[in-house]
């Protein structure tokens, strides 16, 4: 691949994926360290690569509108542009933005975009399923650049803790409060949503346990934590829309536990070692089985999961299937470890062999 001196990285389009996206962004920054390195991201998802090392500068655009790719082409050209994104547009837009050597996974009817090509891993003749961390990882180390570990890394800047510890005082939440967060929401859509009568009862469990309850969504998804925090019996501060990515990453960090449908939130929450408790649906965890140490997913044995459709066609077994006493038996353990050293994705106090559904 050579030396080359501007490199820029279209970031994938969904929160939970830049996160794990993140082993391979370290080693991209370790195989090319004297490299200018642009991250291209789409709006709003930013605050989640601030203060990482990995990074010169962050830019934000569409997720593949053709004038941002124009917006982007600087002089010096980018030597090398690494599409994370498989959709032909993703990689269109980088050629938009004057990259002379474009990496990529060869999909979606793109291999003519593609200076360098990676073939995705097969399986059967169809396309395996692996994780996303080394499916990034694949790609990146094509390019020259090995593994720095596959662990998720995220930073909290001083803005960012600062900015969360002022909403958490306006709300009346001390310092030294055992927070639990609930995170209703999910932004692939509906048929990943755990329905808010059932987050309202763990969050009331979590409540009468001591802890306090934090819920936390987009501004999107107001209507459905206000539904939580109506359903539940003991008061919750409602933080959604109070905080960007950014103040999410520095909530984490003073969190003892986040429970949460599979969305970004628990990506997050494994990036700093909080214990979560993850409710799956239509989706498979052969994408994201990596990194469980800390996670317990929840899941119903049903035979149609998972279908990946964004809203059910029939009754939604598959996540009201899941009864909330299971995700209160796996989280109240996570409140009594003051450290979050100790706790495992079992709900008890040592390691669960090969971590997974259950």
């Amino acid at each position: 691949m050579g030396n080359p001196k501007e490199i820029i990285v279209r970031a994938p389009n969904w929160a939970g994926d830049v996160v794990m996206a993140t082993p391979g962004f370290r080693a991209l920054r370790a195989g090319f360290p004297g490299a200018r390195i642009t991250a291209a991201i789409r709006p709003g998802l930013e605050p989640l690569l601030a203060g990482a090392p990995w990074f010169d500068a962050i830019a934000s655009v569409g997720a593949g509108r053709m004038r941002d790719g124009l917006r982007l082409r600087r002089r010096p050209r980018y030597d090398l542009g690494v599409c994370l994104p498989d959709s032909f547009r993703a990689a269109l837009h980088l050629k938009a933005a004057g990259v002379r050597r474009l990496a990529g996974y060869r999909t979606d009817l793109r291999g003519r975009l593609l200076d360098v090509a990676v073939e995705p891993p097969r399986q059967g003749g169809r396309r395996a399923w692996i994780p996303r961390e080394r499916q990034v990882l694949a790609l990146v180390e094509a390019l020259g650049a090995p593994a720095q570990g596959t662990h998720l890394e995220l930073f909290v800047t001083e803005g960012e803790r600062r900015r969360t510890d002022a909403a958490l005082a306006e709300r009346g939440v001390g310092e030294g409060a055992a927070l639990a967060l609930v995170a209703p929401g999910a932004s692939f859509g509906p048929s990943k949503i755990w329905p808010p009568a059932s987050f309202a009862r763990v969050g009331d469990a979590l409540a009468e346990a001591g802890a306090e309850v934090a819920l936390v969504g987009s501004p999107d998804e107001a209507a459905l934590v206000r539904q939580v925090a109506e359903a539940m019996q003991r008061p919750a501060v409602d933080l959604c829309g109070a905080l960007d990515l950014g103040g999410l990453k520095a909530l984490m960090q003073r969190a003892r536990v986040l429970v949460c449908n599979d969305a970004g939130a628990r990506h997050v929450a494994v990036a700093f070692g909080v214990p979560c408790i993850s409710v799956m649906g239509p989706t498979s965890l052969a994408k994201t089985n990596l990194n469980l140490e800390r996670v317990r997913v929840l899941s119903a044995d049903v035979g149609c999961r998972p279908c990946y459709l964004r809203r059910c066609p029939i009754d939604h077994r598959c996540m009201t299937g899941v009864a909330p006493e299971r995700v209160i038996e796996a989280a109240l353990p996570a409140l009594d470890d003051r450290s979050r050293r100790a706790w495992r994705g079992d709900g008890a106090l040592r390691p669960l062999p090969g971590g997974g559904e259950a």
